[in-house]
C-alpha cells in the first residue's frame, strides 16, 4: 500500500497529531512500529519486551514501569544490568554529564560514567544492601534459585512505582535474564556464595516457563530495544514455535559486521526466528527517542 508523503504541519506537531507514517525516513519505521505495536495488541498476542541494562540507566525506566503497570507487555527479557539500575534508582539518583568527560577525573571522585549518564560509587553500596536480604529469603526457600525467582524477589522487596520490577512483581509478569551473573547482582552472589557455598543461580531453570509462553500463545509480538543476549533470547525461544509473528526492532548498530545486535528482521527470517509471513519492523533510532514516540499514542492519556 503506497503511503503519501505527507509534510510536517506545525499545528500537527503542536498538538501531537504528527503522521510519522507519511513523514519519511526512520518517521516512517517509527509509524510502522506503532502501527504493529498496536496490531500485536488488537490480536491479544503475548507481547514481549526486550531492552538492556544501559535504557534501565535512562528515562526510559519510566516507560517500562509504565508499560509493565498497565500490562501492556507480557514478558520482560533484559540484562542483569538493568535489575541493577532499576533497584538503585528505587532510592538514589543519577545525573546527567556529557560523552567527553575527563574520566580519570570522575573515577576519583567516585563516579561512573554511563553515555552522559552519571552513577556515584555510593550507588552500589545501596544496592549491595539491597541485595543481601533478598538472597537470604532465596536462599531460605531454595538453594538453587533462577533469575525469574530473583527479579521477582526484588520487585517484591521495593515501593518504588517508578520501578518496572515492582510492578512486574505486582502484575505477576516474569522477569528472564539469563545473563543475570554479568552484573552488579551477579557480584553480589559471588559475595553471598563466600558465606554459602551452596548458593546458586541455575539459569536453564527459566527455560521451561519461558518456552511455554512462546508455545501456548496463539500468537507473540515482540518490542526489542537495542540487541545483545535480552534480543537473542527473546528472538531465539520463538524459534520454538515458528517464530514471532509481530517483531519491532529498535537499534543504531550496523548489520554490515554480522553482529545480533546489527541484524534487521529480515535475517532473523532466515533463522525461522520471526515467521515468514510476519509483520515487522526495524528502527535505526536511539531507543531514548523512539520507544517514547512510538509508545505515545498508548501511554499518553
Amino acid at each position: 500500500m503506497l503511503v503519501v508523503f505527507h509534510c510536517m504541519d506545525v499545528e500537527d506537531l503542536k498538538s501531537g497529531r504528527q503522521d510519522y507514517l507519511s513523514t519519511g525516513f526512520q518517521a516512517t519505521n517509527i509509524g510502522r512500529a506503532a502501527e504493529l505495536i498496536g496490531r500485536m495488541k488488537e490480536e491479544k498476542a503475548a507481547v514481549f519486551l526486550s531492552f538492556t541494562a544501559n535504557m534501565a540507566a535512562s528515562g526510559l525506566r519510566g516507560v517500562f514501569a509504565e508499560m509493565c503497570r498497565r500490562r501492556f507487555v507480557d514478558v520482560v527479557i533484559t540484562t542483569g544490568g538493568s535489575l541493577d539500575h532499576d533497584i538503585i534508582r528505587t532510592k538514589m539518583d543519577y545525573g546527567i554529564g556529557d560523552f567527553t568527560m575527563d574520566d580519570a577525573a570522575l573515577h576519583k571522585k567516585g563516579m561512573n560514567r554511563l553515555g552522559n549518564v552519571l552513577i556515584k560509587n555510593g550507588c552500589y553500596e545501596f544496592l549491595e544492601k539491597a541485595v543481601r536480604p533478598v538472597f537470604e529469603r532465596l536462599y531460605n526457600d531454595e538453594v538453587v534459585t533462577s533469575p525469574s525467582s530473583i527479579a521477582a524477589a526484588l520487585g517484591s522487596s521495593v515501593s518504588d512505582k517508578g520501578s518496572f520490577l515492582y510492578w512486574c512483581s505486582k502484575n505477576r509478569i516474569p522477569v528472564f535474564s539469563p545473563g543475570i551473573t554479568d552484573s552488579a547482582i551477579g557480584l553480589q552472589t559471588y559475595f553471598f556464595k563466600q558465606r554459602h557455598p551452596d548458593f546458586g543461580i541455575d539459569v536453564t531453570k527459566d527455560m521451561k516457563s519461558l518456552a511455554d509462553i512462546a508455545l501456548n500463545a496463539d500468537k507473540t509480538g515482540a518490542i526489542v530495544l537495542g540487541g545483545g543476549i535480552s534480543k537473542h533470547h527473546t528472538i531465539g525461544v520463538n524459534l520454538l514455535r515458528g517464530g514471532l509473528d509481530y517483531a519491532v526492532y529498535v537499534t543504531t548498530s550496523s548489520p554490515w559486521d554480522g553482529s545480533l545486535s546489527g541484524a534487521r528482521t529480515n535475517e532473523a527470517v532466515s533463522w525461522g526466528k520471526i515467521a515468514e509471513k510476519a509483520r515487522h519492523v526495524t528502527v535505526d533510532c536511539d531507543a531514548t527517542i523512539a520507544l517514547p514516540l512510538i509508545m505515545e499514542k498508548f501511554l499518553g492519556d
